[in-house]
């Protein structure tokens, strides 16, 4: 499910004509990164390698989404993020084999998606303490 919002969001962008992209260093970044992890488990077999660098890959394109919903929390909802720290979490929960392979993706994405979460309420938070 993490992929299918990326392949939504790139589809609505060619199809809109009035749409503006544009390649910039951080999807050359990204990229690359996600070749590498392709090319690495390709020759290695090690599943924790692939992961790392596809957790850094995801990483890597998850910044513009922070940086917006830190400098323009309003334009963000939360609705979006909360069912990915909800069914990220229930995944944890049923677990049976603790293999990093297994766990860390989802912890990542629970992180990313709490601090997206931290990023979007911490306006009107410090405004009601503020009150």
């Amino acid at each position: 499910m993490a992929g299918l919002m990326g392949v939504f969001g790139f589809s609505a962008g060619i199809i809109k004509s009035s749409g503006y992209w544009k390649i910039s260093k951080l999807d050359i970044a990204c990229g690359v990164s996600a070749s590498l992890a392709l090319i690495l488990w390709i020759y290695t077999r090690n599943t924790d390698i692939s992961i790392i660098f596809a957790i850094l890959t995801d990483a890597f394109a998850y910044i513009p989404t922070l940086i917006k919903s830190w400098k323009y929390p309003e334009t963000e909802s939360a609705s979006g993020y909360l069912p990915g720290i909800f069914n990220n979490t229930l995944g944890l929960l049923i677990i049976k084999n603790w293999d990093f392979s297994i766990y860390s993706f989802s912890i990542y994405l629970i992180l990313a998606n709490v601090i997206t979460v931290s990023f979007i309420f911490r306006k009107k938070v410090i405004n009601w303490y503020t009150k």
